[in-house]
């Protein structure tokens, strides 16, 4: 028995270090790729922050809103406990960001599995941080859930049924509060089960490389080359994070959340967090209701459609002009969370229509081009 013990320890440490260690990268990878060890990171710092917060949180619409005040003024390092909590997210979704931006410039979609995966966890990571939004009960929080649940009663004949049942009432209360709350502190487990499927299929097809080389007569071991790499990025992130925690925690926070939620009052303009204001734009962008849904919805999902793509090369920079449209297109976004950030009115409203119709366009663009390209070296 003992020597079946020692031989599944060694087949575990075996797979370990097969998974870290030895594990062949190819040797000419940038900083870009640091992104990946980075939302791990910031995972965990998620996981372990939020987990303390529930011990003083209390998810009622009458105390909800004085039990995160206690948090900040009464409870040992609360503060600190809340705002790294508040800020990981925003450097959470910076860092997934960057990350798919350079999938998309350094074809890693053509990796299938593992692009699909990543699609997957995005979507549970935007549902996770919308329920934690709502948790603080302000009036940002409380419109906020208002408005982006009422979206679903645009689909047909089931919407509005649907929308009283996630409320749990006719309206956003104690039971949508309970509802969000519960969701949010399990919906990050399973978001790590997905992160190990993303990983498993990672190590199945390998990392891509700036070059775009296939093959593996060029790599090196994960350890110790990269893990010092990762390791000064963590450095790196944490001393960039902790000024902004000690000098500028608030400075991705709605003023309006400050204000208990009170159903009477509206805000004069109701505006989710950074981190979704161009998915928002989008969906204000198109007049009908539905469709405005179906928008908001394929902005995330049509990154899916890179995964039909072939090409002869595994990155942007052998395809200059589409090269230039890509950093178009990232400042078409940035200028999309700009537009979702101010009220629906002349100049931002045709605006909006008009980098939708972009953003849209680019992924028909990014194909196209890449396929003509190809085809003239045919």
């Amino acid at each position: 028995m003992y020597n079946n013990y020692k031989f599944v320890r060694k087949s575990n440490l075996n797979q370990i270090n097969n998974f870290i260690v030895d594990l062949g990268s190819p040797s000419n990878i940038s900083y870009f790729w640091n992104f990946g060890s980075l939302l791990g990171l910031s995972m965990l710092i998620q996981l372990m922050t939020g987990l303390f917060l529930t011990f003083h949180y209390s998810a009622n619409v009458s105390v909800a809103f004085d039990s995160v005040i206690h948090i900040m003024r009464d409870v040992n390092n609360g503060w600190l406990i809340r705002y790294t909590h508040i800020n990981g997210a925003s450097f959470f979704f910076i860092f997934i960001y960057i990350h798919i931006g350079r999938g998309i410039f350094y074809f890693s979609f053509k990796k299938t599995m593992v692009w699909f995966s990543g699609i997957f966890i995005l979507l549970f990571l935007m549902m996770v941080a919308f329920m934690g939004y709502i948790l603080p009960w302000g009036q940002m929080s409380f419109w906020g859930a208002t408005v982006i649940t009422n979206l679903i009663s645009s689909i047909p004949s089931l919407g509005e049924i649907i929308v009283f049942w996630i409320w749990g009432g006719f309206s956003v209360g104690n039971a949508t509060l309970n509802r969000f709350f519960s969701f949010h502190f399990i919906f990050p487990f399973l978001v790590m089960v997905l992160i190990l499927i993303h990983l498993i299929f990672l190590h199945v097809y390998g990392s891509n490389n700036p070059l775009g080389l296939v093959g593996s007569y060029d790599k090196v071991f994960f350890y110790p080359y990269y893990v010092i790499k990762d390791l000064f990025g963590f450095i790196f992130f944490t001393i960039t994070f902790l000024f902004l925690i000690c000098f500028f925690p608030l400075i991705l926070v709605d003023s309006d959340n400050f204000i208990m939620a009170n159903s009477l009052v509206t805000p004069l303009h109701i505006q989710p967090e950074w981190y979704y204001l161009s998915s928002y734009a989008i969906l204000r962008s198109i007049p009908n209701k539905l469709g405005g849904v179906v928008a908001l919805f394929l902005s995330i999902l049509i990154l899916l459609i890179f995964m039909f793509c072939k090409s002869k090369f595994n990155s942007l920079t052998y395809y200059p002009i589409m090269e230039v449209i890509f950093w178009f297109f990232v400042a078409v976004v940035m200028l999309l969370m700009w537009i979702g950030a101010n009220q629906v009115e002349y100049p931002f409203y045709i605006l909006g229509q008009m980098l939708a119709f972009f953003f849209f366009f680019f992924f028909y663009i990014y194909i196209y081009f890449v396929n003509f390209w190809d085809s003239l070296l045919d």
